[in-house]
C-alpha cells in the first residue's frame, strides 16, 4: 500500500485491505472467529474517524477518535492471532503495521488537540 495522507482515504483502504485479507484466510474454527472480529474492527476504524469529522461538538469528536484508536489497536491484535495461508504472512505483517500506525496517529491527534 502506498502512502495515503488523507485519513479518510487511508482508513477506507485499511478497511478494504482488512476485508480482502479476511476473505483469504483459511476457514479453520479459530480463523472463523478471528475473521468475524476483524470484519468488525477493521472497517470500524474509518467509520468512527468519519463520524469524528462530522462531530456535533468537541466531546463527540474526541469520543469517535478514541473509538478509532481502540478499533485500530484491536485490529492489530486480531491480525497477530490470525493464521494465514503460507505466503500470506507478509500481508498480515503489513496490516499489523498499518493498524499500529493508525492507532498512533489517532492517539497523537487526541493528545495534541
Amino acid at each position: 500500500m502506498g502512502k495515503v495522507y488523507d485519513l479518510e482515504d487511508r482508513t477506507l483502504r485499511f478497511a478494504q485491505d482488512t476485508i480482502a485479507y479476511v476473505n483469504r484466510l483459511p476457514r479453520t474454527i479459530t480463523n472463523l472467529e478471528i475473521a468475524h472480529q476483524l470484519a468488525k474492527s477493521g472497517p470500524s476504524v474509518g467509520a468512527n474517524y468519519r463520524e469524528a469529522n462530522d462531530a456535533l461538538g468537541r466531546k463527540d469528536f474526541f469520543m469517535h477518535l478514541r473509538i478509532s484508536r481502540k478499533e485500530a489497536k484491536e485490529s492489530a491484535y486480531w491480525f497477530q492471532l490470525s493464521q494465514p495461508l503460507p505466503g500470506q504472512d507478509t500481508e498480515r505483517v503489513r496490516l499489523v503495521d498499518e493498524a499500529t500506525q493508525l492507532m498512533k496517529i489517532f492517539g497523537f491527534r487526541i493528545n495534541v488537540i
